[in-house]
């Protein structure tokens, strides 16, 4: 799939007017840690575009948005079969919230009688998320009774094994000692947000301002499905694993 045609795959018989999903892309101009990030090429594609194709390809998405202030990002967004959303500059400093943003997308649909039932958070930096992943969480959620989905993938490092710090610098223990002294396999599994996927209805996120609505469905995917980009060490990792994935296609 190249310049936004994007390939749909089969899905279940949802009637995309009544379910009325909106994926909403989030790309920012700025990156300290790896400049130009959202539009660098990875695996002969711009980081942005897997997140358009995988949105697109979805039956169960009846459209995409990219949210940005960067005119470049606009651009590429079309390019790939993607409509863009305007973000305000203050909405694209460092310190912006991925809720603020979202809240301003929805909002501004709202304005034009575009407020979707529900929305699909998906960042730029998880180019291993794919369609089948978006539809298989999406279909989940829709016979869940759950308020929110949330992409996990089961934590690296056991929250039993570690440590706070005291205002004296000494380490702090976060469980008793015989629970921090048992084997990881014996303990209960925790799992992490990977960044991938955020599922709500629209009006629920914005009366209540937050992703995680209870009851929250877990949406599991791999640790290789879980690459999320912020350093070069995560970009070459990713075009390893897709460079890898391609050629068992071939």
């Amino acid at each position: 799939m190249e310049n936004g045609e994007a390939k749909r795959i089969p899905g279940p018989s949802y009637a995309k007017n009544e379910l009325n999903i909106y994926a909403i892309i989030t790309a920012r101009g700025g990156s300290k840690r790896l400049p130009g990030k959202n539009l660098r090429l990875l695996a002969g594609k711009p980081l942005l575009a897997y997140s358009i194709e995988a949105a697109r390809a979805c039956p169960l998405v009846s459209r995409c948005f990219v949210s940005t202030e960067d005119r470049e990002i606009m651009e590429v967004s079309r390019k790939w079969g993607a409509e863009v959303i305007r973000r305000p500059e203050e909405l694209a400093k460092d310190g912006a919230l991925s809720k603020d943003v979202v809240r301003h997308a929805l909002e501004d649909l709202a304005a034009r009688g575009l407020l979707p039932h529900y929305f699909v958070l998906l960042q730029p930096t998880s180019p291993l998320r794919t369609a089948e992943h978006l539809q298989l969480c999406i279909a989940q959620f829709l016979t869940s009774g759950a308020k929110s989905a949330v992409s996990v993938t089961k934590a690296e490092h056991h929250p039993f094994k570690m440590f706070g710090l005291d205002e004296d610098g000494f380490l702090i223990k976060t469980v008793p000692n015989g629970e921090m002294e048992l084997p990881a396999q014996s303990l209960p599994a925790f799992y992490r947000t990977n960044g991938a996927i955020y599922l709500a209805a629209s009006k629920n996120f914005l009366e209540h301002d937050t992703f995680y609505l209870d009851p929250i469905l877990p949406f599991f995917m791999s640790p290789e499905e879980s690459v999320d980009i912020d350093t070069w060490l995560d970009f070459e990792i990713a075009a390893l694993l897709l460079t890898k994935k391609q050629k068992g296609r071939e």
